[in-house]
């Protein structure tokens, strides 16, 4: 029995050391690998400097173009109006990212939000604050870049209105709070111009229903209401949030002809905002 035991012994011991050579060997090459010193040559620059990520999302955003807003309510006319200035030269168009909020890796987070706002809001308006960051970090070689809303309007109209009605938890609203606030604060996004498309919500309600997209066939009047009352809080009685920009204020419940006019009447006003 102890010599069965000893043999026994003898070959644990042999698989240690193998177990261990094996191990240290690897560690070796480990140290010696390109991706090892990449990996530690890049913490090395964020624990030397935290603010790196920063520093490089300021530089992108950086760069002497001139910056539009559209803003308005569902239906106001937002469309209508950018593909009116994308045919002008000299300026890069970036529309709401409406096509990624509906596809998520095969989800569709837009349509869930309008289905069961409290359990998915947050969910939404996270990956919405991301993708609008985006938007405004976009490098551009055009002077002037005009985009449909922002990551202004993103928090102040539709995150409030999901709070104030509510149908977001207060702790789901803290956090997307959280993250806008350090965002703003750390995060060079300017905006030279808003152009605030006032539209009645009797008239977005009646465009929208034309328009049938598949999300908003369950979007009430009172929806658009509330949505309204925010825009005007913020954008004309500046009660609410603070307005990063100018704001200029283009009436919108007209039809194509007269709103195309007044699109042409504003022309050089938006194209110039940087000068205001």
């Amino acid at each position: 029995m102890s010599a069965a035991l000893g043999r026994v012994e003898v070959l644990l011991l042999s698989a240690h050391r193998a177990v261990a050579q094996t191990l240290c060997g690897s560690w070796r090459r480990w140290r010696k690998s390109p991706a090892r010193n990449q990996r530690r040559a890049l913490s090395n620059n964020i624990i030397n400097n935290n603010n790196i990520i920063t520093e490089k999302l300021v530089r992108n955003g950086d760069n002497k173009k001139t910056v539009v807003c559209i803003e308005g309510n569902i239906a106001s006319g937002k469309t209508t109006c950018l593909e009116y200035f994308s045919k002008t030269s000299n300026i890069e168009i970036l529309t709401e990212p409406i096509s990624k909020w509906r596809n998520v890796r095969g989800h569709n987070p837009l349509g869930l939000m309008y289905q069961d706002p409290r359990r998915w809001g947050i969910t939404l308006q996270t990956y919405v604050q991301l993708t609008m960051l985006e938007r405004h970090l976009a490098a551009t070689s055009a002077p002037v870049m005009m985009m449909e809303r922002s990551i202004f309007s993103a928090k102040y109209i539709f995150v409030e209105n999901l709070f104030q009605s509510g149908k977001m938890p207060e702790v789901d609203y803290a956090v997307l709070s959280e993250w806008f606030d350090w965002i703003t604060t750390n995060i060079f996004l300017p905006v030279d111009l808003i152009v605030y498309l006032q539209t009645s919500p009797q008239t977005c309600h009646e465009r929208l229903k034309q328009r049938c997209r598949e999300e908003e066939k369950v979007i009430p009047l009172e929806y658009l209401e509330s949505i309204h009352q925010l825009h005007e809080d913020w954008l004309i009685r500046c009660t609410s949030s603070p307005v990063p920009a100018p704001v200029l204020v283009i009436p919108a419940d007209h039809d194509l002809q007269k709103m195309l006019h007044q699109y042409e009447e504003h022309r050089d006003k938006i194209l110039t905002a940087s000068n205001l």
